[in-house]
């Protein structure tokens, strides 16, 4: 398959304590099918919809404490290079380039507003093998506390064209500070990525923070799922013109959130220059 171009989000992982737990839970939620643990790459287990690679799951190293939450890598061509593009735009490296056997380098990183994020240069494992579709990566945001500082570090790092999203006539969208960045062109279509501001809904306590979306067939069933589980939701469902979606978390603590991507309501926004 073809390799993601620069900039695009290209994986996702997650560490959790209880990966039994864990695989119970997204195989039921997302419909997920898990491979054999890699025992060489410290039990690393990758998730399948269809048959395709779509995420993996994997526990904490030894004498790690970290909270279980999901990783959304960026793909590039030259991980030494982004890192030092990293570092040059004012964010902080967590973990340095670091090659995994014949599968590729990564290295995982914290943009100046504290969100974290990975980069992956492949090599045999190029990265989802589906995405935008039930079961798939579907859209990822960066929700920071200081829109400015994000907005000024991504460009820096990877070759995006940002837009902001206009709030058209809805009243309640007024005070919205949405950016876009995208990939190749300026319209949705090229769009990789969203950037929105925390606001004081989200509570003191809540970092800046990556929030992936996976597509499922339907939000409100995947959100039943998620409370049978001992999950959680957040925010929604509520419809967009980009589908019926919902924030929620694991049982183990995890963000993310569900979208379905065929129940659209309402006319797409416009992008205007940032």
């Amino acid at each position: 398959m073809a390799e993601f171009p620069e900039g695009a989000p290209c994986w996702a992982d997650a560490m959790f304590t209880d990966v039994e737990g864990a695989k119970a839970f997204y195989a039921d939620v997302l419909g997920w099918t898990f491979g054999e643990a890699s025992s060489e790459y410290g039990n690393y287990t990758q998730a399948y919809s269809d048959g395709k690679a779509v995420a993996a799951v994997v526990p904490p190293m030894p004498g790690a404490d970290a909270p279980s939450q999901w990783c959304l890598y960026f793909a590039s061509s030259d991980a030494a290079a982004t890192a030092e593009k990293v570092k040059a735009a004012g964010g902080e490296l967590l973990m340095e380039p670091m090659r995994i056997g014949a599968l590729g380098t990564m290295l995982i990183a914290k943009e100046p507003s504290g969100a974290v994020f990975g980069v992956w240069q492949p090599g045999e494992h190029k990265g989802f093998e589906k995405t935008g579709e039930p079961g798939s990566f579907a859209w990822a945001e960066v929700f920071t506390r200081e829109p400015a500082a994000t907005d000024a570090f991504l460009p820096r790092v990877f070759p995006y064209e940002v837009k902001r999203m206009e709030p058209g006539d809805d009243p309640e969208a007024a005070d919205m500070d949405f950016k876009v960045f995208g990939l190749g062109g300026s319209g949705l279509d090229d769009a990789v990525l969203g950037r929105m501001r925390m606001g004081g809904e989200f509570p003191p306590e809540v970092p800046s923070y990556v929030q992936l979306y996976f597509a499922v067939p339907d939000c409100d069933e995947a959100v039943a799922k998620t409370k049978k589980h001992g999950g959680a939701l957040q925010f929604g469902p509520v419809d967009s013109p980009f589908g019926r979606f919902a924030a929620v978390t694991d049982p183990q603590g995890a963000a993310f959130a569900v979208m379905d991507l065929s129940t659209t309501v309402g006319e797409l926004p416009t992008l205007s220059d940032a």
